[in-house]
Parts: structure tokens; C-alpha cells; sequence
């Protein structure tokens, strides 16, 4: 049996909500062991589809700094 293709969310912000509410599912003990088996893979994909969200901003931040990252302090 081969799992679904992964579907993407729409933005990193709909994917932190997702994973969010995954996250209360899973920690709730509610769910079949199916549905905590296939809810720890998709939040393990959400993981990784933030992260390289993340680590393409950050690239670009570092082109637009002409290669040098600089910390980033909130006004």
C-alpha cells in the first residue's frame, strides 16, 4: 500500500495552523492508532515544508544583504 502524494499547504501560515491542530489531536490520545500513525507522517511532512520555507527566506534575505545575514531586531 503506497501512501498519498503529499498536498502542499497554501502558505507557511496555513501549514503552522494545520500542524497545530494536528499536534492537539495526536497529544488529545483520542485517535486510532491509524489515524496517529498517518497524523505523526503528515506533521513530519509539515515539518519539513516549513523548514524549507524558512530556509528559502532566509537565502533570500541573504542576497538582498549582498551575502551577509544580519540579526534581525524588532522595532
Amino acid at each position: 500500500m503506497s501512501k498519498p502524494p503529499f498536498n502542499p499547504p497554501a502558505s507557511y501560515e496555513a501549514a503552522m495552523e494545520e500542524l497545530e491542530q494536528l499536534t492537539s489531536r495526536i497529544e488529545s490520545g483520542q485517535l486510532p492508532l491509524e489515524q496517529l500513525l498517518a497524523g505523526y507522517e503528515r506533521g513530519a511532512e509539515l515539518l519539513k515544508f516549513c523548514r524549507e520555507k524558512l530556509q528559502a527566506v532566509e537565502e533570500q534575505i541573504k542576497v538582498l544583504d549582498a551575502g551577509v545575514l544580519k540579526p534581525w531586531a524588532p522595532e
